[in-house]
């Protein structure tokens, strides 16, 4: 009996990823077909993004797992119809994009790369930075991209603090968790770095209490999800000079609308989420692994604890 694919997502991924994951089931060794159509009760496994349209899975009674499209599952982690395994791209290409747009976003705050492009005034001042090995940066948030973020920011010489909710340990980097370790990561933070998951105990991780924890001007980067940061709070700190300046690519309301005040703000950067997404090509190979795994009673990759949320 064939092994069945629903392709769950926006129509037009359809023909993107139809190739990649055909010519990846069929490297695999699988007898399959995979759709964009099928009976709910012959469905196998459900390649799925939110904007898919697939809420219900209570039909779907001979389903083995969902395979997430997006890093991020808040949106299906608590629905209470899904009962199989359910597991969040972890894919390279991600991992790679997101790498390179906070390094760069951090090395444009440790270099003081603003100032040079925005204030030409004929003045010469020379004002060297410090060596990456003097600057204090900060990752909240050790998964896959915190850890990857950290330990790319760590190679440059940067002295790295990550923070998460339970311990953990990575080579270069100094590792806090708990409440009291969150309190002492944010306190020498020159540079932070948000890249935790979206959950309620995240939710406002970044508030009036938290960031009158930083180092006076700290520049903040949230590449990981918008409801991470109290914005009232955030825009208070940046008036008063606690925060010095923000690079904000991810909100609560997307697209950001044009009314926000974060668009005309001197001291916000607006990226339009954009530090990385999902690449086709590296997501499929995750997508016909996990498939593959599922098939050969092998451990699914990158599942999701249903009770944390991420």
């Amino acid at each position: 009996m064939p092994v069945n694919v629903l392709f769950s997502a926006r129509p037009a991924l359809w023909p993107v990823y139809e190739p990649l994951l055909t010519n990846g089931l069929s490297e695999a060794g699988l007898d399959f077909r995979l759709g964009t159509e099928f009976e709910p009760d012959e469905v196998d496994y459900v390649v799925y993004a939110p904007n898919g349209g697939l809420l219900d899975f209570t039909p779907y009674s001979r389903l083995k797992a969902v395979l997430s499209l997006w890093a991020g599952v808040e949106s299906i982690a608590g629905n209470e119809t899904l009962t199989v395994p359910l597991a969040r791209m972890v894919d390279h290409g991600l991992t790679r994009g997101m790498i390179e747009w906070v390094v760069g976003h951090t090395l444009r705050y440790h270099l003081g790369m603003d100032k040079h492009i925005t204030v030409q005034d004929g003045v010469w001042t020379p004002d060297a930075p410090p060596l990456a090995q003097e600057r204090q940066v900060c990752v909240l948030g050790l998964g896959s991209l915190g850890q990857a973020v950290a330990q790319a920011l760590a190679a440059l010489n940067f002295h790295v603090t990550g923070w998460s909710r339970t311990p953990k340990e990575i080579d270069g980097v100094t590792c806090l968790h708990g409440a009291d370790g969150l309190r002492e990561a944010l306190s020498r933070a020159e540079i932070v770095i948000l890249l935790l998951p979206d959950t309620p105990a995240t939710e406002n991780t970044m508030n009036a209490e938290t960031l009158a924890l930083l180092p006076k001007g700290a520049r903040i980067i949230n590449p990981g999800r918008g409801p991470l940061i109290d914005d009232d709070a955030l825009l208070e700190a940046l008036g008063s000079g606690q925060v010095g300046h923000a690079t904000l690519d991810v909100f609560r309301t997307e697209p950001l609308p044009p009314e926000d005040p974060y668009w005309a703000h001197p001291n916000v950067t607006v990226t339009p989420h954009i530090a990385s997404e999902t690449r086709p090509i590296t997501a499929a190979q995750v997508i016909c692994e996990n498939i593959r795994r599922g098939e050969a009673g092998e451990p699914f990759l990158h599942l999701v604890d249903r009770q944390l949320g991420y």
